[in-house]
């Protein structure tokens, strides 16, 4: 089980306790990130100090759910496995089933239901519409009540629809206030629901389960509680339909694949043995007895390519096979020995008190990674050791069976250094999204190359998948910020272009300065007049300037403009222009302040104006 800080899971207990949601079976390391992610939005710095922010600010809840729970949908999502499932189970589903029996579907972890509707559309492709809407019942849940009132609604945008196909959108979908409405007659077959994969009890009798990309949120123990409510809620013959990077490797008593590859199972129905039977014979056949039955098991026996040995119930040597001697040397020749005095009984491993404890359990134990030098090789076993019990339940001896798993360990070791590459490779691909996408097809084909690997592989993966969908909504958020960024760049620069406009067209000079009286502004007509440009003015004080202008005499009038009152003021004044020209200058001064009452004022405006009508 994952460890995490005390405080951490003390927060756990809180959100489970306050709101009823209960995220102590997520896995700990996405956990912990989408939570951090939201504290540091927030600015609380620690577990105990979030707790308190909770508590004084009720709103922040939905905030953190929305961040916990990664609400990544789409329709036809993998498209290949949906054209998997549609061509190769719902026909065989439908046809198996009476013409008028009720079809039951649980689309659990629903989201925002794109993947709801596109269940029922791939039902109704199947069953014609007709068929459909009398006969088929779709129960979408999830545990976040804020998607699933987005998901009734059955609105989507055209973003959201591009991957549904053309055909498909004119036929089960209504225009609707610039969006698309699923069609209201099918939308009926559509039930929405809240329900907790984790604490609330499964809809049961369904013949078709489908749960995305929803296990891989859990830990290990989670899933397995999971997994068998959904092995309850389906029929004998129901299948299961599961994302990507959930393969169920380890739950092959629950569930058989159907096809591996695009995640599709079917349920695998519960044999129940005679209590205190551990392993049961199947009932006795009346088909007529074959002869040499003994001989043929021993020659199978001996055929197998496995190593293997077995002993009766007193410990002595029954039967062996060739792997057996070529691995440990143990042959024919001791059959009849008792076990104690072989050197296999206690190396490479000690296994006589693993016999004597499944003989008194009744049940097989595996003892995993076992190390066994030959001729200078170093190879790994795991060897099982199995009770075998007759009809009646008595002991009839045990069998040891020695797999060499030396390649199996050689590539999990090589498959665990490639994935440690891959981690470091998701954290250095975060910046951009298009580093984004490559990283993804390089992780899609190790996950199907690493397909058959164990379920520590399986774990990692899962992570990694998790990682992807967090980045894909980041994007998204990314992306709708861009697009505010550019239209308000885009305004700010059409202001500054209208004002640049409005300065040059005028006759007058105009310069802007600020409380010190430095220069902001100075336009093309202040540049003619006095023969400065705006990048030897701009900065510099107005004071200072070395221009045919009495600027002392404007003095008195630009300290009324900047003061309390922010007075108006004009005059004449008589100047020379960088020609060298006597001229008579009108000039304005005007406070600069904004709209609001009260305002001291930032700055002057200063209007030069020639008042002879000739060219300056």
């Amino acid at each position: 089980m994952e460890s995490a800080d005390p405080t951490f899971e003390a927060l756990l207990v809180y959100l489970k306790e306050a709101r009823g949601f209960d995220f102590t079976g997520y896995k700990r390391s996405s956990l912990t990130r989408r939570v951090d992610r939201r504290m540091s939005q927030v600015g609380a710095s620690a577990y105990p100090d979030y707790v308190d922010y909770l508590q004084v600010h009720p709103d922040e809840f939905t905030a953190l759910f929305n961040t916990i729970l990664i609400n990544v949908t789409g329709f036809f999502r993998d498209p290949e496995a949906w054209e998997y499932l549609s061509d190769e189970v719902l026909g065989p589903l439908v046809a198996a089933k009476p013409a008028d029996s009720p079809i039951r579907i649980w689309c659990a972890g629903c989201a925002s239901g794109e993947e709801a509707y596109t269940l029922a559309i791939a039902m109704a492709e199947v069953l014609g519409i007709e068929a459909f809407k009398s006969r088929v019942k779709i129960y979408a849940t999830d545990v976040d009540e804020e998607q699933l009132n987005e998901a009734r609604q059955a609105t989507y945008s055209d973003r959201q629809m591009e991957s549904v196909p053309a055909e498909l959108v004119g036929r089960y979908f209504e225009a609707a206030n610039g969006r698309h409405a699923f069609r209201k007659d099918l939308r009926r077959s559509v039930i929405f629901g809240r329900n907790d994969l984790v604490q609330d009890a499964p809809i049961s009798r369904i013949d078709l389960l489908t749960c995305r990309n929803t296990l891989m949120y859990f830990n290990a123990e989670t899933q397995a509680k999971i997994l068998g409510r959904m092995h309850f809620a389906l029929r004998d013959d129901g299948v299961l339909f599961l994302g990507k990077a959930e393969m169920l490797l380890s739950h092959a008593s629950l569930f058989t694949p159907i096809d591996l590859k695009r995640r599709v199972f079917r349920r695998v129905p519960r044999l129940y043995a005679r209590p205190g039977v551990a392993f049961a014979d199947p009932p006795p056949s009346e088909e007529p007895t074959v002869m040499g039955l003994d001989e043929l098991r021993n020659e199978v026996f001996a055929a197998s390519p496995v190593a293997q040995l077995s002993l009766t119930a007193d410990g002595t040597i029954a039967l062996s096979n060739s792997p057996l001697e070529t691995l440990f040397g143990v042959s024919a020749r001791d059959i009849g020995r008792p076990f104690r005095d072989l050197d296999l009984s206690y190396r490479p491993v000690e296994l006589r008190r693993y016999v004597e404890q499944a003989q008194l359990e009744r049940r097989t134990l595996r003892i995993a990674d076992v190390e066994y030098q030959r001729a200078g090789e170093q190879l790994h076993l795991e060897v099982q050791v199995s009770p075998l019990t007759g009809a009646d339940g008595s002991l009839l001896g045990v069998n040891i069976v020695f797999h060499d798993v030396t390649a199996s360990r050689r590539l999990k070791e090589e498959l665990e250094h490639a994935n440690q590459q891959l981690e470091a490779a998701y954290e250095e691909l975060q910046s951009t999204n298009e580093e984004l996408e490559t990283t993804n097809e390089e992780l899609q084909s190790t996950v199907e190359e690493l397909e058959t690997t164990n379920e520590e592989l399986q774990s990692t993966n899962e992570e990694l998948e998790t990682m992807n969908e967090e980045l894909q909504s980041t994007n998204d958020e990314l992306q709708s910020i861009n697009d505010q960024l550019r239209i308000s760049s885009t305004q700010l620069d059409e202001a500054n272009d209208f004002l640049e406009t409005v300065l040059t067209s005028m006759e007058a000079g105009v310069a802007v300065v600020d409380p010190d009286l430095r220069i902001r502004m100075w336009n093309r007509r202040a540049e003619d007049l006095w023969g400065l440009r705006p990048d030897e003015v701009i900065g510099r004080h107005f004071l200072n300037l070395d221009i045919g202008l009495p600027i002392e005499r404007l003095q008195p009038m630009l300290r009324d403009a900047l003061g309390a009152e922010a007075a108006s003021a004009e005059m004449m004044v008589d100047a020379v222009n960088r020609r060298g020209r006597s001229i008579a200058v009108r000039v304005a001064c005007a406070s600069l302040r904004r709209r609001e009452a009260g305002t001291p004022p930032e700055g002057a405006i200063i209007v030069m104006e020639t008042a002879s009508s000739g060219p300056a």
